[in-house]
């Protein structure tokens, strides 16, 4: 029973996340199970050592505890397919959203794909604050809000003239506002909207690094070696060695230094095979 209540708190602390997340009436329901099965086990251990032997009693204490884990287990793996199922289909969409534009075809999952396995590398004091699933979906959906930013100035074959900054400018805000319905996205808003922000303040909206939340700065590191490797129209793409030498360069300025460190430990194998198939539209 004892391993019943850590699995069942290991099951609702993976329910924190962009999609499982759930209500207050859920959250409710969540602490009243969870003080049940302490409950159990209470009566379980008043059993064991105050009360009389009885194996009928024992036997039925015993089957419940059976029945309780293969619920759990079930409850895992149901919750595991979703999760899986879900992002799976959210690659899909975002590729195709992201194949109407030259220069942003596979940019988001190659984004998605980086920042995960960043995440890999990173010290469990740091991943410790920060729910994996949550973090993937914010990495995939960052340049969503691209929608709204006119075909003519996305595949600008040139560098944009300061009105067309003005606009390009706007995405990250516009992403928010195109994932505001979704009510369990509200702790990952702050994340896509300031992945353009700089360490030194003087991002898209002016953000000091502190204000900045971490795992912005983490999808900021992945967006920036996606920008630098991947083919543009009006650029070709540059080298592993010299993403490195450039993210290394920014490095306190435009990117958190300490993040960039655990960065450059990613083996360059790794990083090239998180590179997408584009989509073909």
């Amino acid at each position: 029973m004892v391993v019943n209540i850590v699995r069942y708190f290991i099951f609702v602390k993976s329910t924190h996340d962009v999609l499982s997340a759930g209500s207050h009436r859920d959250r409710v329901w969540k602490i009243i199970a969870g003080s049940l099965l302490c409950f159990f086990l209470m009566g379980y251990l008043f059993c064991a050592f105050v009360g009389e032997p009885d194996f009928v009693m024992a036997l039925i204490l015993f089957g419940g505890s059976v029945f309780v884990a293969i619920v759990l287990t079930l409850m895992f793996n149901l919750l595991d397919t979703a999760k899986s199922r879900s992002i799976d289909i959210a690659e899909v969409l975002v590729g195709v959203i992201d194949a109407r534009d030259p220069n942003l075809n596979g940019h988001s999952r190659h984004v998605q794909r980086l920042t995960m396995l960043f995440f890999e590398y990173l010290p469990a004091s740091i991943k410790r604050g920060i729910n994996p699933v949550s973090l993937e979906y914010a990495a995939l959906m960052h340049d969503v809000g691209k929608l709204g930013v006119p075909e003519s100035i996305l595949n600008k074959p040139a560098k944009l003239d300061p009105e067309e900054w003005v606009i390009m400018k706007r995405h990250p805000k516009v992403g928010v506002k195109i994932l505001q319905p979704l009510q369990t996205f509200g702790h990952i808003m702050s994340w896509i909207l300031y992945h353009h922000e700089r360490i030194d303040g003087h991002g898209y909206y002016s953000c000091p690094g502190d204000k900045i939340p971490l795992p912005a700065r983490i999808i900021s590191i992945a967006d920036t070696y996606s920008a630098i490797t991947m083919r543009r129209s009006y650029k070709a793409p540059k080298t592993h060695e010299d993403a490195l030498q450039i993210i290394k360069d920014v490095a306190g300025t435009q990117l958190d230094a300490e993040l960039v460190k655990y960065f450059l430990t990613i083996p360059k194998e790794r990083l090239i095979q998180c590179i997408p198939e584009q989509v073909k539209y």
